[in-house]
């Protein structure tokens, strides 16, 4: 930095002096939020960063950029750094960050989901493109550290096999956080049934018959639909595919890795719903409903039961009927089980870090250690407030010592809740920062809400892998394998359901996945979960 530039950044010092409070606890939960006294930091000697990240949806809607969030404009004021942001065309991140990634001057900050980097993380690191973190964070962000040693299963986590940390992690910080998808139904027409709630497949059986018999949207037509669930929601929710015990993925038990979609449990899954199919309980237009015609079939009093979340879900279905339809009322249903008393296994429960959504520094970063001190930021008190809640008197207040959205977010005139939250915030999407349980409790602020992460969490998930990385030799073979795996796995789905591919044809279908090379792949991902429980 010239003496120039360096005499005008120290002016400002005064104001640019950076907090690295240790954060302190969110509600309650799983997170450990260490206490102690605070650290004062020195400002970092920035002026400038390039940022490189995907325009979330949310904050597309009503905004071109993340330097026009109230988050970051503030961020600005109380640093002095200014943020040139680089978002890819929504839609096209993957493949503008293989076109930016290839460059012989990379921004200097890259936010990404790093284990979809070709070889994952640590060959990103190897690769000269982003820098290994562990000495600078141990320097230079006393915040993150903090939380980190407090919770070691969050490291875990954000390392890869090699110990390496790659980047300032999205952290969801409470097991309130982790669920927030599964299946939901109208309440409402189970009543005019007089049923009640289905838990067994048997249970669900009976109730989505009556529906199919029952002109319950009362327009003189038989165009209810019993259910809808496609290939898209068997990587969350896994609705019904769960009840046997597996998924549509790699899955272990006791530690041994096996690859869901060549299992018996697996046919029995198909078996029933090429019964439903037939029986018409089954939307028949599900291999092509995306999520408009999805939207348009809740909103239009035709669906019983569907998978979705709780915000964009219940929430905003809630939301967009608005009393249009009499009655109408979306609540949660549980994971259903083959019988009464068997163990739930499955949800969509995510982990505290997933995705490898960090924000990397690069290796053409002329100031790693200033820009670890400025992301790290995020991760004191007053980041954690600036990044969940924004600015107090611009989009929450305080009442009682509970930080409280105002009404512009909570009840906007001009768009949804979610685009409003998004306009000051990253709590509703993800980030470089701890996500605040107090965010869910208000964005989720239905009974029907709050009730659904209840019962959306009431499976074990003790079949689930951990965030496993096959090696940077490992991972070229593997996604061959996979490509050509997932391809036909998906294609079989629907065809075996539909009655296209009789499901006597199972074992062939089975045969056909061990010759695309399936039990290497089954290796690797057990190699790679070994290497994990060893971090």
């Amino acid at each position: 930095m010239d003496q120039h530039k360096r005499k005008r950044w120290l002016a400002a010092g005064t104001t640019a002096l950076l907090s690295v409070s240790i954060i302190a606890g969110c509600n309650s939960g799983s997170g450990k939020q260490p206490t102690g006294q605070q650290q004062t930091g020195e400002p970092p000697k920035l002026q400038a960063l390039t940022y490189w990240v995907g325009l979330a949806s949310n904050v597309a809607a009503t905004l071109k950029s993340f330097g026009d969030m109230t988050v970051y404009q503030e961020l600005q004021k109380k640093t002095g750094v200014n943020v040139q942001f680089q978002h890819p065309p929504v839609g096209q991140e993957k493949d503008q960050f293989n076109l930016m990634i290839t460059g012989n001057k990379l921004p200097d900050v890259i936010e990404y989901g790093w284990t979809g980097y070709p070889g994952g993380p640590e060959k990103a690191i190897k690769d000269g493109k982003i820098i290994k973190l562990n000495d600078i964070i141990a320097k230079n962000a006393p915040n993150l550290k903090k939380i980190l040693d407090a919770n070691p299963d969050w490291k875990k986590q954000i390392v890869t096999d090699e110990g390496s940390i790659y980047g300032f992690p999205f952290l969801r910080g409470d097991d309130y956080l982790l669920v927030s998808n599964g299946i939901a139904l109208r309440k409402d027409w189970l009543d005019k049934l007089n049923m009640k709630m289905p838990e067994t497949l048997d249970d669900w059986h009976k109730v989505l018959t009556a529906i199919k018999k029952t002109d319950l949207n009362g327009n003189g037509k038989a165009d209810e639909i019993p259910l809808l669930i496609g290939k898209g929601d068997m990587g969350g929710a896994i609705p019904f595919l769960g009840s046997f015990g597996v998924n549509y993925d790699f899955y272990q038990v006791n530690g041994k890795v096996s690859y869901g979609p060549t299992q018996p449990e697996y046919k029995q899954f198909l078996t029933l719903m090429n019964t439903w199919y037939k029986e018409g309980l089954l939307d028949p237009d599900f291999a092509v409903t995306d999520s408009k015609l999805k939207d348009a079939k809740v909103t239009g009093n035709q669906l019983f039961a569907t998978v979705m979340s709780t915000g964009s879900g219940i929430g905003n279905y809630t939301s967009l009927v608005n009393n249009k339809i009499p009655g109408f009322k979306l609540v949660a249903a549980p994971f259903p089980v083959v019988k009464q008393g068997d163990k739930k296994m499955w949800s969509a429960k995510s982990y505290n870090f997933s995705g490898g959504v960090a924000a990397a520094i690069s290796t053409t970063n002329a100031n790693p250690e200033a820009t670890a001190k400025w992301l790290d930021y995020a991760y004191s008190d007053e980041g954690k407030m600036l990044f969940n809640f924004g600015v107090e008197g611009v989009s929450y207040k305080m009442e009682n010592g509970y930080p409280v959205y105002l009404d512009s977010i909570m009840n906007p005139k001009d768009t949804s809740m979610a685009y409003a939250m998004a306009r000051h915030v990253r709590a509703n999407f993800n980030g470089p920062f701890v996500q605040d349980k107090r965010y869910m409790e208000q964005y989720a602020a239905l009974p029907e809400q709050k009730d659904s992460i209840r019962i959306w969490s009431e499976p074990t998930n003790e079949r689930k892998l951990p965030q496993v990385t096959p090696t940077a030799s490992e991972s070229g073979k593997f996604a061959s394998i996979m490509n050509d795996v997932n391809t036909f796995k998906d294609e079989m789905f629907n065809k075996f359901i539909m009655g296209a591919e009789p499901l006597d044809n199972f074992d062939k279908y089975v045969k056909t996945i061990e010759g695309m090379g399936i039990q290497d792949a089954i290796k690797i991902q057990q190699a790679a979960l070994e290497r994990y429980n060893k971090r």
